[in-house]
């Protein structure tokens, strides 16, 4: 089986696609494509029997741009990763932290393909992914992508927990655009992963990736708060602006935190801090160590 894992030794659920899954969607796009692409030409070729050989040629590039590159680009942008053929081999775009692509992704994707599948009828991205320990092509490489198996067990998903009520919206102004996809992957994979760790372990991990990623925000850990509680109102702030990016702020209001409404918001209580102890845990965080929001005993 193959599967993503982290530098911490942790799986992650999404699998990468094999080759023989990617190639038969990569002909099932093409085939619908280039359909599309014929009638429009042959359409066009009867509609301009009247213009002269330069708007003729013209339109005839326009067209090449708009359906063969164009339209795969808005379909990937538009569906968040899956296409017809995707949508029928059961894979999808994702990027490297497990998220959803956007825009950039999927122009970089559909520019690299011109070369990779249409040029070279594509050689050159079954030389890539066969090369590529995850099966990426030369597009996914400089988009940051990958393509995974969406039709996986549902015992092998584990959701992302929720974040303490108290901490939703506290981070709504943080600048999370310095933060690299590998550190949010190895946030996700711990945070999915907490339960199986040490507590001592778990703790310890949590610690190093908030400073990670305080160092990237350049916002410090706030004082009371349990990294992992920290981690994951990080993340959930993250979902809820690609939900807004994908649905509008209204959908994203609806949802509110993963796992709760958006009206559990609350302010935070904290207690005093125990000597000899990490920051001390709010009553409304007090869970088993294994749970890795508390510190360990």
């Amino acid at each position: 089986m193959n599967e993503l894992v982290t530098g911490d030794a942790v799986v992650l659920g999404l699998r990468p696609a094999k080759l023989p899954s990617r190639a038969l969607a990569v002909v099932i796009d093409l085939v619908v494509v280039w359909t599309a692409y014929i009638v429009v030409s042959i359409v066009l070729t009867i509609a301009t029997d009247s213009l002269d050989t330069a708007a003729v040629a013209a339109l005839a590039v326009a067209s090449f741009l708009l359906i063969p590159v164009g339209v795969p680009i808005a379909v990937e942008t538009l569906s968040h990763g899956r296409s017809l053929g995707k949508l029928a081999c059961g894979l999808r775009v994702v990027r490297d932290d497990g998220g959803p692509i956007r825009f950039r992704h999927a122009l970089v994707r559909g520019a690299m393909g011109v070369v990779e599948l249409l040029m070279s009828f594509g050689v050159i991205a079954c030389v890539a992914s066969l090369v590529s320990a995850r099966g990426r092509r030369v597009g996914d490489l400089f988009a940051g992508t990958l393509v995974v198996r969406e039709r996986v067990p549902t015992d092998r998903g584990r959701p992302v927990p929720p974040p303490p009520p108290w901490l939703v919206g506290r981070f709504s102004e943080l600048d999370l655009s310095s933060v690299p996809d590998d550190l949010w992957l190895a946030v996700r994979q711990y945070l999915t992963r907490m339960g199986q760790l040490d507590a001592g372990v778990g703790w310890s991990m949590s610690q190093r990736l908030a400073d990670d990623l305080a160092a990237r925000t350049g916002v410090p850990l706030p004082p009371g708060v349990p990294p992992a509680a920290y981690l994951a109102a990080v993340v959930n702030e993250r979902q809820a602006r690609d939900s807004r990016r994908a649905f509008g702020s209204a959908a994203a209001a609806a949802v509110g935190p993963v796992g709760g409404p958006a009206s559990a918001v609350r302010p935070p209580q904290v207690r005093p801090p125990v000597v000899g102890q990490p920051d001390a845990v709010p009553q409304d965080m007090a869970a088993p160590p294994a749970s890795g929001f508390a510190p360990p005993a």
